[in-house]
């Protein structure tokens, strides 16, 4: 695991083995838990945020993302699920309860609205997030590519700083 100097994990974050947190990032885990599968990396000022518990929901609202996922430049989560090998776009907000299911990629800057469900193998796009076509075979081969350069960049990183 590798997280920036500059990035801020707070409260009950779970990180699984090779997961990045690049600078300005913020995991705020203070009233309900953050899980991050193994290989995500969560790019620089992604925020990620939970909601606690409430009369209606006394488990809180958890924030959960799967395994080998990116999550691009200022994005927000919010209390919602992410499935396993996802793309979400730089400066893309999804909003409580709702889930991406596993091989979505969503676009740049969108918005997915409480409660929404987008469904395995589609790009997804716009205010709010509609379905566009389904994903090529190399948009879904990128995934793990994506997964794989960052757990690639993140050992780097480390490296450096045992170098001094």
């Amino acid at each position: 695991v590798y997280i920036d100097l500059q990035a801020s994990v707070i409260g009950q974050a779970i990180l699984a083995d090779d997961v990045s947190v690049w600078p300005m990032t913020v995991l705020r885990a203070d009233v309900c838990t953050i899980t991050v599968g193994a290989r995500t990396n969560l790019q620089d000022g992604s925020i990620l945020h939970v909601n606690g518990p409430s009369a209606d929901r006394p488990e809180g609202w958890p924030l959960a993302i799967g395994a080998d996922v990116t999550v691009g430049h200022q994005a927000i989560l919010h209390a919602c699920t992410v499935g396993d090998r996802s793309l979400i776009g730089m400066g893309s907000t999804v909003l409580d309860d709702a889930v991406i299911e596993d091989e979505v990629l969503l676009a740049a800057g969108s918005l997915v609205t409480p409660g929404k469900v987008l469904e395995r193998g589609y790009l997804y796009a716009g205010r709010p997030a509609k379905p566009v076509r389904p994903l090529s075979s190399d948009e879904l081969a990128f995934f793990s590519e994506s997964t794989a350069h960052y757990v690639e960049l993140k050992n780097d990183y480390i490296g450096a700083l045992k170098d001094g």
